[in-house]
């Protein structure tokens, strides 16, 4: 007889032997299900291809609510799970098909989006993934200052280089919202060369901006290197704490 607390060791904890079949098993039927989407858009499909494909989807649906319910009756904590980034992801990933059953989506067609969602549902079941969200989240208010400035130098630049630049290139510098495009571009160093300043105060003003630019790409990814060794210390204590429980 399977009891509560069998269930939870099954879903909850992928270091036992059923708990790492049934992650690999979810795992699959994602990869599975978005691969199926992605042939949803390939044109001139059959009549029957296209009935399998609708019927996979329906199994997957359903095998996806069950696994929703049965973390929302396992769950300590039932408010947190439903509000917390698995519990909505896990939700989205459903909702398109229930909400297909009561109204017509292709009226509404930002809600089929939603089914590649369940794409960051693999964050849950890779270990590696597991510490990438969990590191995110210990730098998260620095990241939001950083994006904070990074705003704010992209508006700089946009008006910078919109000042220098619009008297002689009135098309490519319409106005500081269409130099958003090159500001971005630039910081960025992604640099597509589609539009570049030609006057000399333009030069030197890109020049500056690319030695912050660098700081776009080198900051998070330092921030990141750091809180990614202090995810792996937590979740290999939340595991050791987990096997003493059981």
């Amino acid at each position: 007889m399977i009891t509560y607390n069998n269930l939870k060791e099954v879903i909850e904890n992928n270091t036992s032997k059923t708990g790492k079949l049934f992650d690999i098993f979810i795992q699959s039927l994602i990869i599975f299900s978005l691969i199926s989407f992605s042939l949803e858009t390939l044109p001139d499909l059959s009549e029957s291809f296209i009935s399998f494909l609708f019927y996979f989807e329906t199994i997957t649906v359903f095998i996806f609510l069950i696994e929703y319910l049965l973390r929302f009756y396992v769950a300590s904590n039932k408010l947190k799970y439903v509000l917390s980034f698995y519990g909505v992801i896990d939700l989205l990933a459903i909702l398109p098909y229930l909400l297909g059953s009561f109204i017509d989506l292709r009226f509404i067609r930002i809600f089929r989006i939603f089914r590649i969602l369940r794409a960051l549902k693999l964050i849950r079941y890779n270990y590696a993934l597991q510490r990438f969200s969990i590191a995110f989240k210990l730098i998260k208010e620095e990241l939001i200052l950083f994006l904070g400035v990074t705003f704010i130098l992209i508006y700089i630049t946009s008006a910078g280089i919109y000042f220098f630049e619009n008297e002689t290139q009135p098309e490519a510098f319409k106005s500081i919202f269409h130099s958003a495009w090159w500001a971005v571009a630039t910081l960025t160093t992604v640099g597509y060369g589609d539009i570049y300043p030609i006057t000399v105060g333009g030069k030197l003003f890109t020049f500056l901006i690319l030695i912050f630019g660098l700081g776009i790409v080198t900051v998070p990814a330092g921030l990141f290197a750091s809180s990614l060794s202090k995810a792996r210390e937590i979740l290999e204590k939340r595991d050791n704490n987990y096997k003493k429980d059981i």
